[in-house]
């Protein structure tokens, strides 16, 4: 594929799965300023990986790896980027604001989860079966389901604790 082609599919990618990608840097990355970085850093990552491509894959599992491994790669490469969760983020990256404020409260709360736990989450909330998130992220269909119920059982008891608390 000549470079013209590569960045063809990397336009039609962007376009495509602008949301995935958006919500993953949501998710990695404290303020808007960071969000920018962590989304190039994700195109020029995705734009390398064009010609590795498996076409046994399905694009959106071969985005979605691409995505949540640059985002975890670019949390541990700078401290910087690891703020105090004061806040989700300072700006919302998306293009309109959230009307749900318990959708923000759930995203903020996945932020802090370690960055596996992090990337379960954000697969699962995008309706991602067991098997392709295990393969996505190179576990066992078992351990997903197991890390995913704790996952589950943990933003409850947050939940559980804010409702009580608010009391």
């Amino acid at each position: 594929m000549n470079p013209r082609q590569q960045e063809r599919q990397l336009q039609v990618w962007l376009e495509k799965h602008q949301g995935l990608l958006l919500k993953v840097a949501r998710s990695f990355a404290r303020n808007r300023h960071d969000q920018d970085d962590l989304l190039q850093e994700i195109g020029l990552q995705l734009w390398r990986s064009i010609p590795n491509l498996n076409p046994d894959v399905a694009e959106s599992t071969w985005i979605y790896r691409v995505a949540l491994y640059t985002a975890i790669s670019w949390t541990r490469k700078d401290s910087k980027h690891r703020e105090k969760r004061q806040t989700l983020a300072e700006e919302p990256i998306a293009n309109e604001p959230n009307p749900d404020p318990r959708v923000d409260w759930l995203y903020e709360k996945i932020a802090e989860l370690n960055p596996i736990d992090r990337s379960l989450a954000l697969m699962m909330l995008d309706g991602i079966q067991h098997r392709d998130i295990a393969e996505t992220l190179g576990l066992s269909v078992t351990n997903v389901g197991v890390r995913l119920h704790r996952i589950k059982k943990h933003l409850s008891s947050l939940l559980d604790q804010e409702t009580t608390n608010e009391l």
